[in-house]
């Protein structure tokens, strides 16, 4: 008996000191990942396969991870697909080459369109891309692009006389710069239209207020369309969305204010008459071991518009979850054609367990937005933690189709559950049939923000490197009114925020919703400015008034004595010194900044103010050459008429002035969109 208990003994020992001594150790990868030019790559995602485990190749395209040998480390960059390699030693350099993706373009003949119902055949293995452009505009507007095609679906969807004679099997491609410009995605992609700001004469009106808004959603969609040989169309394209996607050195709040206002002037680089004006904010920093606890209620849209964007999600959802703490909670409601509880509220200590939740999502049905977004309201009201940060995080394509669907029925919803206390992330994985429009309508009326997810690499920026900005808010409601002054502006402009303007009387009105400041956020607002003394006509003219006094533009006020000017912000109407002064010769005031903003779980607004002077001088820093290059970016893209003499080449050569503070290789990556932009004109 003894002897029998013996080598059960042994043989237990054994069973745990085999693997123990066979697995390999963990150690640190490190290497290089450069492009086939021998040049370094920043921002590529490194994700140790089958694992959550991720990092990112920094400025000099250099990373380093934890891993075993014999571990698939997979490498991933938006315009350059991806690449597995095995480790195999403590050192990987790895050259990722430019994606080739196929293209059919099809030159239409005349009335080579018509409207079939598909045929009832089995698909067959799909083309990689097939394009159709110089449509007549009476059927679409942008031309026509399918994401993924057989050659069966081109007979029914292209008349099949045409498609045969013009020859396009699937053998047939072109290469990508090839593609044309204008294209539609099947299902309909949705934005709202607006109009763009235009310039304000100051004697007719010399406020501008509007609600400031942190999203950069509009950037990493247009980066999507541009990396998939795509022109994006003008009303996807909001420039403050796109200038406040890259963070920025402002300084930042030392007093009990959670934000802080600084500002910038140099020369307008698209019209050198005028003076640009930068305005930046900058919210309060806190450790992530100093937040508050969370709880988070997960909404995701698992219909079945959301089949191939599913696995990004799944994964998207784990990188945040290995950010939770034990303090933190986390519930998970699903909606398809129906809702459902997928998981309780359960302890970020749990991983495993809503981990495995996350795992065993599946898209199928349609889509019951509306009511899944009531339920997940209700569910974060059961858990609500006094004086922790309560959230919503939606995951969808903004296809709703069932029940409250419209984005009027849609803000008429979330203004009624945003009274609860309850802040709302909106996460837009939308390709192909994305309904921006209703994500803008929830994430502006919901107390929320709104990122695009259109890779690994940027749901690990939004959850992970910008998680305590994305998921937790310092200041509420903040809004933004600047007075200008008639002695030294004629006209002004505010560059974006269209969808964001405020009446001046909603700057003092409490009950008036406004924009939200996450832990560390900078945001930036530009004003282009057309000083007095400068021919323009930039405002236009009308003919006089026949029953008002003519308003005269006064004549240039004398400069004001030399004050101490650093570039820091002031406050209270007086300059804050630091050492060393730089004495700047006669600064003229040229407006005045008035920023309004809620405590998290305030209910009366607070007020900081900002005389804004101008030295006339033409110097600027690196942050301000990149955010405006971002600026003209977004008005060629929007073929603005403010343009000016922008152009690509001008965008690039301002936005390399400003390669600073890139870590992650943001702003390069900003340029190589800019040039691939370039190359669709």
């Amino acid at each position: 008996m003894r002897k029998l208990s013996a080598i059960i003994a042994a043989t237990l020992i054994l069973a745990v000191l085999i693997p123990l001594l066979s697995s390999s150790p963990r150690t640190t990868v490190h290497g290089t990942v450069t492009d086939h030019q021998n040049l370094p790559l920043p921002g590529v995602a490194v994700n140790i396969k089958g694992t959550t485990s991720l990092t990112m190749t920094d400025s000099a395209g250099d990373y380093f991870i934890t891993a075993a040998t014999g571990d698939i480390i997979i490498f991933t960059l938006s315009g350059y697909g991806t690449r597995e390699a095995e480790v195999t030693g403590p050192r990987m350099d790895i050259v990722l080459e430019p994606e080739t993706e196929s293209v059919i373009v099809l030159e239409p003949e005349t009335e080579s369109i018509i409207v079939l119902e598909p045929e009832p055949e089995s698909v067959e293995t799909p083309v990689p891309l097939i394009i159709v452009h110089d449509i007549s505009s009476n059927y679409i507007s942008d031309g026509l692009y399918f994401e993924e095609f057989t050659d069966s679906d081109i007979a029914y969807g292209i008349q099949e006389r045409s498609a045969h004679k013009q020859g396009i099997r699937a053998g047939l491609t072109v290469p990508v710069s090839q593609s044309p410009t204008n294209m539609y995605y099947p299902g309909g992609e949705e934005y709202g239209s607006f109009r763009e700001n235009r310039f304000v004469a100051v004697n007719e009106d010399p406020l501008s207020t509007f609600s400031l808004d942190v999203d950069g959603a509009s950037y990493s969609n247009l980066r999507r369309m541009l990396n998939n040989g795509q022109r994006p169309p003008e009303d996807a394209v909001r420039i403050e969305e796109m200038v406040n996607y890259f963070s920025y050195d402002y300084p930042k709040p030392n007093g009990d204010d959670p934000v802080n206002i600084g500002y910038e002037i140099a020369p307008c680089p698209w019209n050198r008459d005028h003076r640009l004006v930068r305005i930046g904010v900058k919210a309060r920093e806190i450790p992530s071991a100093d937040l508050p606890p969370t709880n988070f209620v997960f909404l995701i849209d698992v219909s079945g518009s959301m089949s191939g964007r599913i696995e990004l999600v799944k994964s998207s959802f784990k990188l945040l979850v290995n950010n939770l703490r034990p303090v933190d909670k986390v519930a998970i409601v699903v909606y398809a054609s129906e809702v459902g509880i997928k998981l309780p509220a359960t302890s970020g200590s749990d991983k495993q367990t809503i981990n495995d939740a996350i795992d065993a999502l599946r898209a199928g049905g349609s889509t019951a937005g509306g009511a899944g977004i009531q339920t997940a309201y209700r569910v974060a009201r059961e858990n609500f933690i006094e004086g922790g940060n309560n959230r919503i995080i939606l995951a969808t394509d903004g296809d709703f189709n069932v029940g409250v669907s419209s984005p009027q029925e849609l803000e008429r919803l979330i203004v009624r559950e945003r009274e609860s206390g309850v802040f709302l992330t909106v996460l837009g994985y939308g390709m192909g049939n994305y309904k921006d429009e209703r994500i803008q309508t929830l994430a502006e009326k919901g107390n929320g923000n709104h990122a695009y997810i259109d890779n690994l690499q940027e749901a690990h920026r939004v959850l992970v490197e910008e998680f305590g900005g994305t998921m937790h808010t310092v200041a509420k409601d903040v809004k933004l009114q600047v007075e200008f002054n008639p002695a030294q502006v004629q006209a002004y402009r505010l560059v974006g925020y269209e969808s964001r303007m405020l009446e001046h009387r909603d700057f003092n009105d409490d009950t008036k919703d406004a924009g939200e400041l996450g832990v560390g956020h900078t945001v930036t607002a530009f004003y282009e400015i057309v000083p007095v003394g400068v021919e323009s006509n930039a405002v236009g003219s009308v003919d006089p008034l026949r029953y008002q006094p003519a308003r005269e533009a006064p004549a240039r006020a004398q400069p004001l004595g030399p004050i101490p000017y650093t570039g820091e912000p002031i406050g209270n109407g007086e300059p804050q010194l630091i050492e060393p002064i730089v004495w700047m010769p006669e600064p003229v005031e040229l407006m005045y900044v008035k920023l309004r903003y809620k405590d998290p779980d305030g209910k009366t607004s607070k007020l900081l103010t900002v005389p804004v002077y101008d030295t006339g001088g033409t110097d600027a820093s690196a942050d301000f050459h990149f955010a405006t290059a971002v600026a003209m970016f977004g008005q060629l893209l929007r073929n603005s008429e403010y343009k000016g003499s922008a152009d690509y080449d001008l965008v690039v050569s301002t936005a390399r002035h400003g390669l600073t503070n890139d870590d992650n290789g943001y702003r390069r990556e900003f340029i190589r969109l800019v040039e691939a932009a370039k190359a669709l004109q």
